[in-house]
């Protein structure tokens, strides 16, 4: 009984706990992993979240998810640490309104588009699904602005190596690569190529961006679209981002040539340069 969660107190918990290893170590090196749930489920804010944002359980989870994000950042200003410390802000896939909880997403959304210009959402093997969220702060290193550099969170693993001046084993993060330029904003080049998976894989290489055939229902039980397609689909996502137009029959060559790196990457233990 003792483990039991008081669901309304997870994210003051682990909060806490997170402020407590930043305090506790402020001292010396570390890394902290905060993985939040509110966001998810249970969606069930703090009383004192409850009817805050006017937007149902689903906006005041996301207002306590700001809280416990300026809990840290404070925690950081606090004890000096932002001038060396860099914070990532991310999230694991995309967007999904109605997940089959009562949490009036769906009644309030309005005319709000999560998903932005995108196509697809979780789930999707359009990049509704894949492209998330992704804010890298550090104080006095990294000048504010936008990126366009690709890169996938996998790398953070080579980039961080790279960064603390640490070599990975062989065997470790075979397809992490180092993006360290790209993720300070010294340089607009991130990965040259980037696998994505969502039930099925797909491939960005430059402007482009294939994916393969894959059959099954078009949507799944929460509405967003899939992504599936008896033949493969290829966009120009310089001039498709939303990936409404799909060129394969006129790009044959550019698609067998993707489709033809999708298997080499397959059947490569490591792609980690």
């Amino acid at each position: 009984k003792s483990a039991r969660w008081v669901d309304e107190d997870m994210a003051d918990v682990i909060t806490q706990k997170a402020v407590s290893y930043i305090n506790n170590h402020k001292a010396n090196p570390f890394f902290l992993y905060f993985a939040t749930h509110d966001i998810h489920v249970p969606r069930v804010p703090h009383q004192r979240f409850v009817g805050k944002t006017g937007m149902g359980p689903r906006g005041d989870a996301i207002l306590s998810l700001d809280w416990s994000v300026g809990q840290l950042l404070d925690t950081l200003e606090r004890n000096r640490l932002t001038e060396n410390t860099l914070v990532i802000f991310s999230s694991d896939n995309g967007p999904v309104v109605d997940d089959g909880y009562k949490d009036d997403a769906v009644e309030k959304l309005g005319d709000h588009k999560p998903r932005g210009p995108l196509r697809g959402g979780k789930y999707s093997m359009y990049d509704g699904g894949t492209r998330v969220p992704f804010i890298a702060s550090w104080k006095g290193k990294i000048k504010p602005g936008e990126s366009n550099a690709l890169l996938s969170q996998i790398d953070l693993l080579s980039s961080f190596s790279a960064l603390t001046g640490q070599k990975l084993p062989d065997d470790a993060a075979p397809d992490s690569f180092d993006v360290l330029p790209a993720l300070l904003g010294q340089s607009r080049q991130g990965r040259d190529h980037l696998v994505e998976h969502a039930g099925g894989l797909s491939l960005i290489q430059g402007e482009w961006k294939v994916l393969e055939a894959r059959k099954g229902p078009k949507t799944n039980l929460t509405g967003n679209e899939l992504g599936n397609h008896p033949t493969p689909q290829l966009f120009n996502l310089a001039q498709d981002i939303g990936e409404q137009n799909d060129v394969a029959a006129a790009h044959p060559e550019r698609v067998k040539t993707m489709l033809a790196e999708i298997d080499r990457i397959r059947k490569t233990p490591k792609t980690r340069k």
